[in-house]
């Protein structure tokens, strides 16, 4: 079981986007609309009002989505350099065979495949999207129940986990396993070829992460703790930041959180949040976390 519930990403040119990951990604398109005005509230982004948005699903069917609203293009933003949600990541059941893909689309390969530094079950690549979205492509190689991810069950499934980058990794920590109660190990330090590339760093410049899960659930969130040279992320004034701006999770127990709220849990509907209570959190790098009651 999973907690993730969705990402949103901010996009210039809605119709183009959706029609990429329609074709390139095999989503499809299960609600559109524009932003209420209340819900940016929520977001302390009353400039993302009324701009248009489109939720996507995998061709897997699982109820786990991509959001895309339109925004306009911050000049000077850079994606892997600046803290808060960094990255989406995708499970696949052949890294080889979408790699195939991705190398005739309008996606740029920056990563291809490689099996992850330290993990020989694991083997992702990574694509920049025309939006400047950084995303994970990875396959299982094997199956390891320690580590707690899904299998999918299309080419291209749904998103399994979502890459923080940290300014303080042991605040992140603690954050994850005080406030939002969830099991995260222990921070382990890797060879992180996006994180290199991005900071022109070495490869024995490791990189210190940590991965979080509830207990005896699918992990779905990584922290990352990302080089001193990484800044704040620009963003229009009142409007979503670019990249990754929101991501959305379903929690076992949201009474816990009381007293840690951005925005306080009120009922919405759509496919994203059922008709359930949602409010709005931040990461301690300010990043947003909105959380649906999942009793």
């Amino acid at each position: 079981m999973t907690l993730l519930r969705c990402a949103t990403l901010v996009v210039e040119d809605l119709d183009a986007t959706t029609a990429r990951y329609a074709e390139w990604m095999d989503y499809s398109v299960v609600e559109s609309g524009s932003v209420p005005t209340d819900l940016a509230a929520a977001w302390l982004a009353h400039a993302s009002a009324g701009r248009r948005y489109a939720v996507m699903q995998p061709q897997s069917g699982e109820p786990v989505f991509l959001r895309f609203v339109e925004g306009d293009p911050v000049p000077g933003y850079q994606p892997i350099r600046t803290y808060g949600w960094a990255a989406t990541e995708i499970c696949v059941t052949d890294v080889e065979a979408v790699h195939q893909r991705m190398l005739a689309s309008p996606f740029d390969v920056i990563g291809p495949p490689r099996m992850l530094d330290g993990y020989a079950t694991i083997k992702p690549m990574q694509v920049r999207g025309p939006d400047a979205e950084i995303v994970y492509l990875t396959e299982f190689a094997g199956d390891d129940p320690a580590l707690a991810l899904p299998r999918p069950k299309t080419l291209i499934d749904r998103p399994f986990i979502i890459v923080h980058a940290s300014k303080h990794l042991s605040a992140g920590l603690t954050w994850l396993r005080d406030v939002l109660g969830l099991l995260a190990i222990d921070p382990v330090s890797i060879r992180y070829t996006m994180i290199e590339r991005a900071f022109d760093l070495t490869p024995e410049d490791k990189t210190a992460i940590t991965t979080a899960q509830w207990p005896g659930g699918e992990t779905f969130l990584e922290f990352d703790q990302y080089p001193d040279a990484a800044t704040e992320r620009p963003r229009h004034p009142g409007a979503l930041p670019p990249g990754v701006a929101i991501v959305t999770m379903l929690h076992p127990d949201i009474a816990r959180l009381a007293g840690h709220w951005l925005s306080p849990p009120v009922r919405r509907e759509g496919p994203v949040y059922g008709g359930r209570a949602v409010g709005v959190l931040q990461t301690p790098e300010g990043a947003l976390l909105e959380v649906i009651d999942a009793a």
